[in-house]
């Protein structure tokens, strides 16, 4: 599951590797994002997210899954897997999400993560004053250079991460401008701006089996990573810092994303587990 600035278009290097290795793979848009309908109701908080990632789950009748999750999208897989845990076999966090327990850390003695950067401007303005800024965004060229921005000047990732072509692939469908105001909305709920469809899950420890990868390059990262997993993410394997890589670690860093999942749960595959090293490509 894709988060922001992303659509699904961020897993174009992982999800033919890991059907070639074996797993039924989808990468879904989000609602409001990429080639998905927008929310009927209005809501795009965590619970609405799930709501429509539980319906594609019966629909492709698949009672659990290993939920993978990036950004905005990590954070609805900590939440899926406390609200429908029965259906999450186990999670992959690719960057530094997990659930917020203030008073577990306090007793820990971990500190509150401090005030972010400048550089974070864009939380405040996606959040409260988005339609002035999606208004300031009047045409699609402007629209894509704003995103592109987040692959580029803000610093989530290093500086050639991601060149021309990459960016006119991952930009294109915010070109549109209900698309990227729709993406503000994950922000608002975030500065409490906008109503929930249902409470956050993100208040207690995730208990099943996860995979922690974070890039190491990034000034998206908060702090005490490692203390704070230990406690949020009890069951995990990890955090794995991924040197000279930022926040967008199925692009930048697909090959080791893809071998990791493998070796994570490769005990999930059966027959499939038994190919000879060389038939599998990642």
């Amino acid at each position: 599951m894709h988060g922001f600035p992303c659509t699904s278009r961020i897993w174009s290097h992982n999800v033919v590797p890991l059907a070639e290795a074996g797993f039924d793979v989808v990468a879904p848009d989000l609602r409001g994002y990429g080639e998905s309908d927008f929310a009927p109701d209005g809501f795009y908080d965590l619970n609405a997210f799930n709501t429509d990632l539980i319906g594609l789950l019966d629909r492709l009748g698949w009672e659990r899954a290993v939920v993978a999750g990036h950004d905005l999208g990590a954070m609805i897989s900590v939440d899926l897997a406390n609200r429908h845990p029965e259906r999450v076999d186990r999670l992959v966090i690719l960057d530094d999400s997990m659930p917020d327990l203030p008073a577990e850390f306090a007793a820990a003695g971990i500190p509150p993560s401090r005030p972010k950067p400048a550089v974070h401007d864009y939380q405040r303005r996606q959040g409260r004053e988005p339609e002035q800024l999606i208004a300031e965004l009047a045409t699609p060229e402007q629209r894509r250079r704003y995103v592109a921005e987040f692959y580029g000047h803000r610093m989530w990732c290093p500086p050639d991460a991601f060149d021309d072509a990459d960016l006119e692939f991952l930009t294109e469908p915010y070109a549109d401008a209900e698309r990227l105001r729709a993406s503000f909305a994950d922000y608002e709920v975030v500065m409490g701006t906008r109503a929930l469809s249902a409470p956050e899950l993100l208040d207690r420890p995730v208990e099943q089996l996860t995979l922690l990868l974070i890039g190491a390059d990034q000034v998206t990262l908060g702090e005490h990573v490692d203390e704070r997993a230990a406690i949020a993410l009890p069951n995990a394997v990890g955090p794995f810092w991924i040197k000279g890589a930022g926040h967008f670690l199925p692009w930048e860093r697909p090959r080791t994303v893809n071998r990791a999942i493998r070796s994570f749960c490769g005990d999930l595959l059966g027959p499939a587990a038994s190919r000879p090293a060389s038939s599998v490509t990642a």
